[in-house]
């Protein structure tokens, strides 16, 4: 079971958050607490950011493969 902002999740089932939890970090945030770790540890998953390869997607693709529905990216 993983912790995250205090929310529980088992590992094959959606986060189970807040209503209104909207993901806006900043830009120390993304590096200091996902990109860091992303690059320190291979086995590293941030669930609450989705991931695309865009060498397999179109860009009219993108907006249906965001999870969150923000116009924000980040690439």
């Amino acid at each position: 079971m993983e912790t995250f902002g205090g929310f529980h999740k088992e590992d094959d089932e959606q986060m189970d958050l807040p209503p209104g939890f909207r993901f806006h970090p900043t830009d120390e945030e993304l590096i200091t607490h996902y990109l860091h770790k992303k690059v320190l540890d291979i086995d590293f998953s941030a669930k609450a950011i989705g991931e695309v390869d865009l060498n397999k997607a179109e860009p009219w693709e993108l907006p249906y493969k965001a999870k969150m529905g923000e116009k924000e990216w980040y690439f």
